[in-house]
């Protein structure tokens, strides 16, 4: 069965071409350290392998940008780059790469002075110099904190529309069109929402799909599908990034398990009648380049195991991998806990607990849990 596409316009990403009616294509991201090279080079061989039909790499640094040139010469792949807080490090990068992902939350930690739009200017002029396409990535945990303010605080939707439509708005009036967007958050009924909201106002835009911090599989693949068959089989979705907390060697699971729901989509198999929003909720982000300390992958396993008691209770927990995302994105979980090299930092909510070292949080975690759970009255 041919699935159903909204009337996007096509984006091309090297040989790959997302929207316009072509299939939809799926995507994964490195885990290695980017200066790495030749792990790096290893593992985007592997996902091009696998059927991944674009790999992103993350680039921090000046070092990285000089390591991604190295890996473009080693590998086939349409290569995407992530850039993080560091806006004017495209210009390095993008001779390298077929897109550029930018967030727009992120666009303030840099140049705090120039204004946001200039810095789109900039990142467009310089995709449009080097044949890149652009990903306008809205992430949950990192909406643009001028939008925050705007709407209701339990109305984490709204914000991350406002965001996408002012810069696509924005790219639009630049002239250039060469765009996809995603709108990610860890809660699958929030990505089917907010996606559904901004494809009804912009069906001529391309969209990424995701579930961020799915985490583990099976659940991991299971949140992952439930957003995916609600969206997918209503023609919205155009390329697909199945994220899962797995060890490096398994990445390509992730293109496995995109390909896998995909067809399941086309041939009516579809699952999504399962209600995932009720107990205990383990979310973890995807590991990449930024981990710091490779333990975060074994922890988030053992977090899984140890919390098992708990599966009556609607408490989330989140584990992040690295000091990028983890602080922002854990804000919202019950507990959280975000890796760095050494030692692990604990919340609850927004209030930071302290940092232990790997191998003592696991029982400091569950003593939050055990808190947690001694104040509410009933199981979910």
């Amino acid at each position: 069965m041919q699935l159903p596409r909204n009337p996007t316009r096509s984006v091309k990403v090297g040989t790959c071409l997302i929207g316009g009616g072509n299939p939809v294509a799926v995507q994964s991201m490195t885990a290695t350290h980017t200066q790495d090279v030749a792990a790096t080079v290893a593992q985007a061989n592997d996902l091009h392998q696998a059927g991944a039909d674009v790999v992103r790499i993350a680039v921090d640094s000046t070092k990285d940008a000089e390591a991604l040139a190295e890996v473009r010469k080693q590998t086939p792949a349409n290569l995407s780059v992530d850039l993080q807080e560091n806006y004017r490090l495209c210009v390095q990068v993008a001779p390298s790469v077929d897109k550029i992902r930018y967030n727009p939350g992120h666009l303030y930690h840099h140049s705090r002075t120039k204004p946001w739009q200039d810095k789109v200017k900039f990142i467009d002029e310089t995709a449009a110099a080097n044949d890149c396409a652009l990903r306008v990535g809205v992430n949950c945990g990192s909406v643009d904190p001028d939008k925050l303010g705007k709407f209701p605080e339990h109305d984490s939707i709204s914000p991350m529309l406002a965001s996408a439509w002012e810069h696509c708005e924005l790219l639009d009036k630049l002239g250039f069109t060469r765009y996809v967007v995603s709108l990610k958050d860890s809660d699958p009924a929030k990505v089917i929402e907010v996606n559904r909201r901004f494809a009804e106002q912009r069906p001529d835009v391309p969209l990424h799909l995701g579930v961020t911090e799915a985490g583990l599989p099976p659940d991991g693949i299971i949140k992952t599908r439930i957003a995916f068959e609600q969206l997918i089989s209503r023609g919205i979705g155009d390329t697909i990034r199945v994220s899962l907390t797995v060890p490096n060697s398994r990445k390509s699971e992730e293109i496995v398990a995109g390909k896998q729901i995909l067809g399941d989509i086309a041939l009516g198999r579809v699952r999504s009648v399962v209600d995932f929003g009720g107990g205990l909720n383990i979310i973890s982000c995807p590991s990449c380049s930024r981990v710091e300390n490779e333990a975060f992958i074994e922890l988030a396993q053992d977090v899984k195991a140890m919390t098992a008691y708990a599966k009556a209770y609607e408490i989330t927990i989140a584990v992040m991998g690295c000091r990028v995302n983890g602080p922002g994105e854990t804000d919202d979980a019950d507990l959280g806990l975000w890796c760095g090299p050494t030692h692990v930092n604990l919340k609850r909510r927004s209030v930071e607990l302290g940092a232990y070292k790997y191998d003592e949080i696991l029982p400091k975690l569950k003593a939050e849990l055990d808190s947690l759970i001694a104040d509410r009255s009933q199981p979910a």
